[in-house]
């Protein structure tokens, strides 16, 4: 192997000032997602160039295969919804502990995309050698120059989010759903799929999602009280709908990971087979609203888990106005696209998270 020089600040190894990493972390969201759009982002045209394919070559991707572990399946799940809803492209992702098992059938014009922090992930990166092997393009999403994902795939897309040292992720996360925005766009835009005219207003949404983050992250005092209620909850239970449930997904994680308190994710429209009779009197229940199209499902579910006796603590957008009526506790983030909400909602899901831990 040759030695290669990796210019790191070592700042990025400091507290500096902050309690914990985490919560330095947490505040170095919206830098870590204008660093991963700023050289991707050129006069309001996404360009990717480490991606090295055409329009041409990207037409012929009949499929996409989003394999990774932990919150960077979480970001795949965004993805997923994301690149189908833009650039309608079939998505299938996958826990690389489950793809590297299970002899997956990879078609011609499979597109593989490996995401990880590290790019050290041992299922993740021999789920990327048996995607090699089965004759596809692997694409790898990391946050690490240099790694082994970034060294084998056939192509990488770095993300620029810095040194992590906290092990419950924040910044790589979100630099990775800002990767798989990029990705969605630029699919999206060579498939014709969407016109100039969403095109650009997606693209003026991206640009402001670090601001709107920095917004929320200001407002943390209140996250902080309530998270103070429910430092003796033994479970806790997120529940949402399409990109809703990504987020529940990677909510849930955070909680349990550095709580230690038993918390689960479902599809709200998943409740009423079994899970319904786990919510008890005082059980706390955090449903995602940021989907308009389906708040009204949203609403009902919120109606059946009150009716079990169940505190729930509701996140939507700042202009859904009657989410007061109908959940106990609600709290609202800025107005975004509906495809770029995960990176609004998950921050005060992080938040309610550390100070639930640090409470405890």
């Amino acid at each position: 192997k040759k030695p290669v020089h990796i210019v790191w600040d070592a700042d990025a190894a400091e507290k500096g000032g902050y309690e914990h990493f985490m919560l330095k972390e947490m505040y170095e969201q919206p830098k870590a997602i204008a660093d991963t759009f700023s050289p991707r982002i050129k006069d309001g045209q996404i360009v990717i160039e480490e991606l090295g394919m055409n329009d041409e070559e990207i037409r012929a991707v009949s499929k996409i295969v989003i394999v990774a572990c932990g919150s960077a399946y979480h970001a795949g799940m965004t993805g997923k919804y994301v690149l189908e809803g833009m650039a309608r492209i079939p998505v299938e992702v996958d826990l690389a502990s489950e793809f590297r098992y299970r002899d997956p059938i990879l078609a011609e014009g499979t597109l593989v995309i490996v995401v990880s922090q590290s790019g050290e992930t041992a299922d993740s990166l021999a789920a990327l050698r048996e995607a090699k092997k089965k004759g596809c393009k692997v694409l790898g999403i990391v946050n690490v120059v240099g790694s082994s994902i970034a060294r084998e795939a056939d192509k990488v897309m770095y993300t620029w989010a810095g040194p992590e040292i906290s092990v419950a992720t924040t910044k790589a996360y979100s630099a990775q759903l800002a990767a798989f925005y990029l990705l969605a766009l630029r699919f999206a835009e060579a498939k014709k799929s969407i016109s100039a005219e969403e095109y650009q207003e997606l693209t003026d949404s991206l640009l402001k999602l670090p601001q709107q983050i920095e917004e929320i992250l200001k407002d943390r005092g209140c996250i902080q009280r309530f998270a103070n209620r429910y430092l003796a909850a033994e479970h806790i239970f997120f529940i949402g709908r399409g990109i809703d449930y990504a987020i529940s997904l990677e909510g849930s994680l955070k909680l349990k990971e550095i709580s230690y308190i038993h918390s689960e994710a479902y599809a709200a429209g998943e409740l009423k087979h079994g899970t319904i009779s786990l919510i008890e009197d005082g059980t706390l229940v955090v449903a995602l609203a940021t989907q308009e199209q389906l708040y009204p499902k949203m609403v009902s579910n919120i109606a059946e888990v009150k009716t079990r006796g169940a505190f729930v603590m509701a996140l939507t957008n700042e202009n859904n106005k009657d989410m007061e009526q109908t959940a106990d506790y609600v709290i609202k983030v800025p107005k975004t696209n509906r495809f770029f909400a995960n990176s609004l909602a998950i921050i005060p899901l992080q938040l309610f998270a550390y100070y639930v831990s640090l409470g405890r």
